[in-house]
C-alpha cells in the first residue's frame, strides 16, 4: 500500500533542539537590532541626529545594554516548538511579553528617584523588540513549518500504542512530523488503514520503504514480541543513519506528558523512580528561589490584602481566607491558604466535589480572583513554611486522592515531590472535573517530575504570569 505522503525528501532533518537554536539566534538578532533602533531614536529625541559615540558613553546607563537579555527571558514561553509554530500563540505570546515588560518597568520607574531612569529609551526598545520579534517569528512559521523541514516518520507497530500516538500527532497543528504510515508484520493489518495512515508493509519491506519514502525516523511502538526479521531490519536502518526512537520518548517530547494508559504496570519501578530524582544542587537552588519568590509574594500580599479582603467581605461576607487540608510530599497533610473564591456553603454535605469551569459555586469576586490567580497569593505563606514550592503538581485534597488513585494508574506517584503554587499541569491544561481529565493532568505532573530543572521552572513561572495578565487562571 502506498503512503499518503508525497515522498519529498526533507531539506533538513530539523530537530526540536535545532528549532530552539534557530529561534534563539533570530530572537537575539532582533533584540540587538531593536537596541540599536531604540538608541538611535533616543539620541534623536535628545539632540537631532546626535547618534554619536559620546552619546553612547554618556547617556544610556550600563544596565540599558542588557535589555536584549531581559527581552529573551520575557519571551521564554515561545521556545516551545508547538507554540512557536502557531501564529495565534506567537502573537499572544509577544503581546503578553510586551505588557509584562511595560508594566514591570513602569513599576520600577515610578518607585525610583525622579529622572534617575530613562523613559524614552526603554519604551523605544520594548516597541522595537516586540515588532521585530513578531516579524521574525512569522517568517519562521512561514518557512520552518513547511513539509520540507519536517522529519518523515514511519511508526513500527500498528497496535494500540502506535495508533494512539498517530492520532495524537494528527491533532497537533502544526504537525511535529510528517507521518508516512505504519510497518507491521501482522498480515491482518497489512494493506489496511490505521488512524488514517496506511500500513505500508512488514519487516521485509522496511529497507525499501525507507528508501522510497525518504524516511528520516522510525518510531518503535511494539509492546509485545516481535519477529527477529523486524529487529534486524530496524538495526540495519539505524546503521544507515535513520533515527530510531521509542514511542514513550516521542509521546513525552511532543505532548509534554506521559502516556500512562500505554505503560506497563511496573513502569514506576522500572523507569519513573530513577528519572524522578533531581540533583541536590537543583533542590537547593529551587528552595532559594522559593524563599526569594515568597518574600516578593509577601510584599504583594501585604499591599493587596486590605483591598481584596474588603471586596470579599462586601461581596459574600467573612471569612476572607480559605483553609483546606491538602496532601503534600510523601502523603503528608497540611492546611493550604487561599483567598476565598467560593460561597460559604459550597459543599453543604461536606463531600469533596471537583471544581469545574464556570462553577456556579464561585462568587462574583471569586471569579476574578481565580482567573487572575490572585486567590493563590496567600499560598506564599505555605511556601515559606515548606508545605509547598513555587512550581510543582497541584496540592489535592485527601478525599480526591483516595478516589482518583483507585481509577487512575500511578496517581500517587505525583506525591514524590512537593506540590506547587503553579505547575506544568496548571499552565498546560484547564479544569479537571472527572477521572479522564484528571488522568491527563497526572500525565503532565509525571512529565514534570521526570524532566524538572531550573529552566523548566522559570518557564512555568513566566507562563503563569502571562496567564495572570491574560485572565486565564483556573
Amino acid at each position: 500500500m502506498k503512503s499518503n505522503g508525497n515522498g519529498q525528501k526533507p531539506l533538513w532533518r530539523i530537530t526540536d533542539r535545532e528549532r530552539r537554536f534557530i529561534l534563539f539566534i533570530g530572537d537575539m538578532l532582533m533584540a540587538g537590532i531593536a537596541l540599536v533602533i531604540a538608541l538611535y531614536f533616543w539620541a534623536m529625541e535628545d539632540q537631532w541626529m546626535d547618534f554619536t559615540w559620546q552619546f553612547l558613553q554618556d547617556r544610556p546607563p550600563d544596565w540599558y545594554f542588557s535589555l536584549p537579555i531581559f527581552w529573551l527571558i520575557f519571551i521564554i514561553e515561545l521556545y516551545d516548538p508547538k507554540r512557536a509554530g502557531r501564529r495565534n500563540d506567537t502573537m499572544r505570546g509577544v503581546a503578553t511579553s510586551t505588557i509584562i515588560a511595560t508594566v514591570l518597568y513602569l513599576g520600577i520607574f515610578f518607585i525610583s528617584e525622579p529622572k534617575s531612569l530613562p523613559r524614552r529609551g526603554v519604551a523605544a526598545f520594548i516597541a522595537a523588540a516586540a515588532g521585530l520579534t513578531l516579524l521574525w517569528r512569522l517568517i519562521y512559521i512561514r518557512i520552518f513549518t513547511t513539509p520540507a523541514f519536517l522529519r518523515r516518520v514511519v511508526i513500527i507497530g500498528a497496535g494500540r500504542a502506535g495508533s494512539t500516538l498517530a492520532e495524537e500527532i494528527n491533532h497537533i497543528d502544526p504537525p511535529p512530523y510528517q507521518l508516512v504510515g505504519f510497518i507491521d508484520d501482522d498480515p491482518l493489518k497489512q494493506n489496511t488503514t490505521v488512524s488514517a495512515l496506511p500500513v505500508l508493509g512488514g519487516s521485509t519491506d522496511l529497507t525499501r520503504i525507507i528508501a522510497d519514502e525518504h524516511i528520516t525516523d522510525l518510531i518503535f511502538s511494539i509492546s509485545g514480541d516481535m519477529r527477529p526479521s523486524m529487529y534486524a531490519a530496524i538495526l540495519e536502518a539505524e546503521e544507515k543513519g535513520v533515527d530510531v526512537i521509542t514511542m514513550p520518548v516521542v509521546y513525552e517530547a511532543i505532548m509534554g506528558r506521559v502516556p500512562i494508559s500505554l505503560l506497563p504496570d511496573d513502569w514506576v519501578l522500572r523507569s519513573f523512580v530513577d528519572r524522578a530524582h533531581a540533583p541536590d544542587s537543583y533542590e537547593l537552588v529551587k528552595r532559594l528561589i522559593d524563599l526569594i519568590g515568597s518574600f516578593l509574594g509577601m510584599v504583594l500580599l501585604t499591599v493587596i490584602y486590605p483591598i481584596i479582603a474588603l471586596i470579599i467581605i462586601m461581596d459574600d461576607g467573612f471569612p476572607v481566607l480559605f483553609r483546606q487540608v491538602r496532601v503534600g510530599r510523601n502523603g503528608k497533610e497540611f492546611k493550604l491558604l487561599k483567598f476565598r473564591s467560593m460561597k460559604k456553603d459550597a459543599e453543604k454535605d461536606g463531600k469533596a466535589i471537583f471544581a469545574v469551569e464556570n462553577d456556579d459555586r464561585v462568587t462574583g469576586v471569586g471569579n476574578f480572583l481565580r482567573r487572575s490567580h490572585l486567590d493563590e497569593i496567600p499560598q506564599f505563606i505555605n511556601v515559606i513554611r515548606g508545605d509547598v514550592t513555587l512550581v510543582g503538581p497541584r496540592a489535592e485534597r485527601p478525599e480526591m486522592i483516595a478516589q482518583l488513585q483507585k481509577d487512575i494508574p500511578f496517581y500517587r506517584a505525583r506525591l514524590f515531590v512537593k506540590p506547587g503554587v503553579t505547575g506544568w499541569a496548571q499552565v498546560n491544561y484547564g479544569y479537571a472535573s472527572n477521572v479522564e481529565e484528571n488522568a491527563i493532568k497526572l500525565e503532565h505532573d509525571l512529565y514534570y517530575i521526570m524532566h524538572r530543572n531550573l529552566f523548566m521552572d522559570i518557564l512555568i513561572i513566566f507562563r503563569t504570569i502571562g496567564d495572570m495578565f491574560g485572565f486565564r487562571g483556573l
